[in-house]
């Protein structure tokens, strides 16, 4: 059993000659422990295709399965439920609470999937596996911006989701922190299990990838598997 599975997804805006086809009958399969990238043209379909597996968007038509669940037979609680437990977000803006110290932006994941056990203790112990021992006190505006996206990696990582969703992670670094980024996540990949579904423009993820699928006009249209990528 896929860990994703999507059966003819369909999605479309609006109606008449306002009418967008953003998705176009997609199948696709994502198994456990993979390191898959989506690339393609703006416009050609990846971040719909991610607010889907995500379940942040309901698909106009069409079948999507997370971990077995069928998505479509759930009310808006059970897939926001669905959604806190399985699956993990990184984005491209990092979307800490500003307020909030480091640890405290960690342990706000576990709280809003409504987990309250040893909540602090688990939340910290994150801090070492992504190379920010230390900086659990420091507030978002007192990191880089390297560091705030690796406490986005925490933040995602700690709930022990099924699947981390990366909408472009590395487009706000530089070319240095964008490569340690890609390193941890890989290194997170490999010693975790973790599985990661990454949209980019950047080459630089692509190369990490070892399976690449392209996008264009809505519809995958190349699926390559690697067998080494870099390290």
């Amino acid at each position: 059993m896929a860990l994703c599975e999507l059966e003819g997804i369909t999605k479309t805006y609006g109606e008449g000659p306002t009418r967008v086809d953003a998705l176009k009958d997609v199948d696709l399969r994502v198994e456990a422990g993979e390191f898959t990238v989506l690339s393609g043209p703006s416009g050609s379909g990846k971040t719909t295709l991610l607010n889907q597996i995500g379940c942040l968007d309901r698909p106009t038509s069409g079948t999507l399965r997370i971990d077995g669940v069928d998505t479509s037979q759930l009310g808006n609680l059970a897939l926001s439920k669905l959604r806190a437990d399985k699956i993990g977000f990184i984005f491209q803006s990092f979307n800490l609470v500003p307020v909030l110290t480091a640890l405290e932006n960690v342990e706000l994941a576990l709280q809003l999937a409504g987990q309250s056990a040893h909540i602090r203790e688990r939340a910290r112990a994150m801090f070492p596996q992504v190379g920010l021992e230390g900086l659990q006190a420091r507030r978002p505006n007192q990191l880089s911006g390297g560091q705030q996206q690796r406490v986005a990696i925490a933040r995602a990582l700690v709930k022990e989701p099924a699947v981390v969703i990366a909408d472009e992670p590395t487009a706000n670094l530089d070319s240095e922190n964008g490569e340690q980024i890609l390193s941890l996540m890989q290194e997170l990949n490999a010693r975790l299990g973790t599985t990661f579904l990454i949209s980019t423009h950047d080459p630089r993820v692509m190369a990490h990838a070892r399976r690449r699928i392209e996008m264009e006009d809505g519809r995958i249209v190349k699926d390559t598997l690697s067998q080494s990528p870099a390290p």
